[in-house]
């Protein structure tokens, strides 16, 4: 069973970012699945450099829709982009340095993360996006 479930409740109506937070629920689902057959440390690296690549990709692109589409949070935004990235760094080095206590919080701030991302940081900006002509 998956740790989150993508709805419409996290859908923010612009599909390339909508298709981009289904593919990091996915990358939490994976690493949750590894968690429940005792396989978190040998998935975790594959699974965070992963999650550290998608998350970069994914914030450009968002940033780049906010610029183009002059979203007025767009600072704020990005600042909470560089927070999380930050954080995902940290549990790279974790994982890196061996330390087997990381994986359920590390798991659940992802998912703790993921939902406020979208349905508080992001859900107001599909609307002004589409506003803007961009779907």
């Amino acid at each position: 069973m998956p740790l989150i479930s993508w709805s419409d409740k996290y859908s923010i109506g612009v599909k390339i970012l909508d298709d981009q937070h289904k593919g990091l629920i996915d990358l939490v689902n994976e690493l949750h699945a590894a968690m429940m057959v005792g396989q978190a440390q040998s998935a975790a690296g594959p699974v965070l450099k992963k999650l550290l690549d998608y998350t970069r990709i994914h914030f450009s692109a968002e940033e780049r829709f906010m610029s183009q589409s002059r979203y007025a949070d767009l600072a704020e935004h990005r600042a909470s982009h560089r927070d999380l990235t930050g954080k995902v760094v940290e549990l790279v080095t974790r994982h890196q340095k061996g330390d087997p206590t990381m994986y359920l919080p590390m798991l659940n701030f992802l998912r703790d993360w993921l939902a406020s991302h979208i349905q508080q940081e992001v859900k107001a900006l599909g609307p002004w996006m589409n506003e803007q002509g961009i779907r």
